[in-house]
């Protein structure tokens, strides 16, 4: 078997050598033309005919070798499979036959006789490279060049009159440059220079997008590169794109929550950090305040550190593992911590990230006992009696299952522990100003009384206040808590509201979902004992020791506001503008100062900008169709889509509008 599969390959070798000049003179024409996509088309062509000549070659090399060797007595396909002891007989004496007949040479003679050398392929591939070669050609006239720019051979030499140089700002470490007149990319404030080799030959001006005229003539011009602009110089335009110092990105790696809370067994604490600027971070700290104590005895401890640089002045990567030791954390104690970058520019940007949280949350028995979101008094008591809670529901649920309970003392149980519910539901409730409940448990059923019974009583003033007045406040408003301790509360109350039905509707099992969520609402207020602020104390300003006490009014401003009026968004100079871009007629004067002072106000993307700048110039150099942008670049900067809404200044009294609606027909 082992020589049958050696002379498969030899023929399977001659087959690959008789294509091979094919696949290789196809891709010569699409590599001359330099087309990717036509290369790789080629490329899967010869995929596939490989694999259509190895199928060929595996079914027919037997039939191939029958006909070109008469020595092998039609009988090739012992070579590949002899079953009996005579087949295998027959199968060597081919063998001695075909190692003494069939040569290398012969292999590939047999190969051109049956494979076809497919030149058919190779002129439809040539054909297909000229026709895109030709389609991809630039369609340009012999003589005429391209409208609005010189020959190649007149605007050489004019290029080569004009000298650019750019020297940016020396924090930025970028190099100077000397050249032709091009598009450049160059930091914020860095000078450019324009110099003629012949000041003689000046004869036209350098103009630039914003509207200033610049002349080399005798003098280089200079020019402070403060935004993106283009300079148009003998008819050909180039763009000066600015690259704004950006500042500091501070990236804080470890925690990845802002608030992390770690375990109890917790022995160290991860941070990392990353800052990347632009150019250079000249300073990177950490900066640490642990917060010890509870309610009104909380210390703070600040501690500052500088963040080592890194061998690449443009980051600063650090992290550690703390040991809880190191930063000085015991349990119920929480660290915040924050970084600070600033960059080497000119005027050196500083940022500060978020304020991060560690928190190692104290021991079970004093959490239990502690509570700052709620009064001193009533902390203890509310935790200790939601858990109770939650512990007699688990046992009632349990005894049902377990005994054989009487429905009588299901009830009873079922009912005591909903009355529990209800009354600590009022506790915390009345920290939101709310009085009413659910079920008249007998100590707030004058919730529950109608507005006859109220009147049967006589009533009272706020009774009628509150029927047919409106309150200028809510009760929930009126509390001292923020709005992040209202939601938790609402959320705990809603969940013993669920609770409080559920037991009393006689299905504790339903009951002990909802519970569970109220005591991790109470259990989020206890964790919401302490709120860092950073300090930012108002500082006033000095007083004048000569002005205090003698009466001088002069310069006081008076607190009274004056009616604002309907103030016009877009100033008259452009509103006359606009309307004169709408025709062909001639242009408002000065006008092109007016367009550049409104596109550079209004329009602070550098491409808008540069487009609009674009279209000022066109409009001036005489281009009536470039009328139209420029309108619609102004009326872009004047916020067209938005919609402004304005008191009417008017007073109008019920007998007036009576009397207009009256004398309608």
């Amino acid at each position: 078997m082992q020589e049958g599969a050696d002379i498969v390959r030899r023929v399977w070798r001659a087959a690959q050598l008789r294509r091979l000049p094919l696949w290789i003179a196809g891709a010569l024409p699409w590599l001359l033309i330099r087309s990717a996509p036509g290369l790789i088309a080629w490329t899967m062509w010869c995929a596939w005919d490989w694999a259509i000549l190895r199928r060929r070659v595996a079914f027919e090399w037997t039939a191939w070798l029958d006909g070109a060797v008469p020595e092998m007595e039609d009988s090739s396909a012992l070579l590949e499979h002899a079953a009996t002891p005579v087949a295998q007989l027959q199968r060597r004496r081919l063998l001695e036959r075909l190692d003494a007949s069939v040569s290398g040479q012969q292999l590939r003679r047999i190969a051109r006789g049956r494979v076809k050398a497919g030149w058919p392929w190779l002129l439809g591939s040539a054909v297909a490279a000229a026709a895109v070669w030709f389609a991809s050609a630039p369609a340009t006239q012999a003589g005429a060049p391209a409208p609005g720019k010189a020959p190649a051979a007149i605007a050489a030499p004019l290029a080569a009159q004009l000298v650019v140089r750019t020297a940016p700002p020396a924090y930025t470490g970028v190099a100077p440059l000397e050249s032709a007149p091009k598009d450049l990319q160059v930091p914020e404030q860095t000078v450019i220079t324009w110099c003629l080799k012949d000041p003689a030959a000046a004869e036209e001006a350098i103009e630039v997008s914003n509207g200033q005229l610049l002349k080399p003539a005798r003098e280089c011009a200079r020019w402070l590169a403060t935004e993106s602009v283009f300079w148009r110089w003998r008819g050909n335009r180039y763009t000066v794109k600015v690259i704004p110092d950006q500042p500091p990105e501070i990236t804080i790696t470890a925690p990845t929550q802002m608030v992390q809370e770690l375990r109890d067994t917790a022995t160290s604490a991860a941070m990392g950090v990353k800052v990347r600027d632009d150019y250079i971070v000249t300073r990177a700290t950490l900066h640490m305040t642990l917060a010890r104590g509870s309610g009104e005895n909380i210390r703070f401890t600040d501690r500052e550190m500088p963040i080592p640089a890194s061998p690449d002045r443009r980051q600063r990567n650090w992290s550690k593992n703390w040991s809880l030791q190191e930063l000085g954390m015991e349990p119920g104690d929480e660290l915040y911590f924050f970084v600070r970058a600033t960059d080497n520019a000119a005027r050196p940007h500083t940022v500060q990230s978020p304020t991060y949280t560690l928190r190692l949350p104290a021991p079970p028995e004093e959490a239990e006992e502690e509570s700052a979101a709620m009064p001193m008094l009533v902390k203890p008591q509310s935790l200790r009696s939601q858990r109770q809670i939650i512990i007699d529901t688990e046992q009632l649920v349990a005894d049902m299952r377990s005994t054989k309970m009487s429905r009588d003392e299901v009830v009873e149980r079922s009912q005591k522990i909903a009355a529990d519910q209800g009354g600590l539901r009022r506790r915390y409730g009345q920290f939101l100003g709310e009085e009413s409940s659910l079920f008249a448990d007998g100590e707030d059923d004058h919730d529950d009384h109608g507005p006859g019974e109220a009147s049967a009583g006589g009533g009272s003033a706020q009774d009628i206040l509150h029927q047919y007045g409106h309150a200028h406040d809510e009760a929930e408003n009126a509390t001292l808590y923020d709005e992040g301790t209202k939601k938790v509360l609402r959320r705990a109350l809603v969940a013993m509201w669920d609770a409080e039905k559920a037991l009393r509707a006689l299905t504790p099992k339903l009951a002990l979902p909802p519970e569970h969520k109220a005591l991790e609402a109470i259990k989020e207020l206890q964790q919401a004992e302490r709120i860092y602020l950073h300090k930012t104390a108002f500082v006033p300003p000095p007083i004048k020791e000569e002005k205090r006490m003698t009466g001088d009014m002069d310069g006081t401003a008076s607190y009274r506001r004056a009616q604002g009026g309907a103030d016009k968004r877009v100033p008259e100079d452009v509103s006359l503008l606009v309307q004169a871009l709408s025709g062909d007629g001639p242009l408002p004067a000065l006008w092109t100062r007016t367009a550049h002072d409104w596109v550079r106000e209004r329009l602070q993307d550098d491409d808008q900008r540069l487009s609009a700048q674009t279209a000022i110039q066109d409009v001036l150099d005489g281009c009536l169709p470039c009328r139209p942008v420029l309108r619609a670049w102004l009326r872009q900067g004047a916020g067209q889509g938005q919609v402004l809404l304005q008191a009417t200044p008017r007073v109008e009294t019920p007998f007036v509008r009576a009397w207009r609606e009256g004398a309608r027909p």
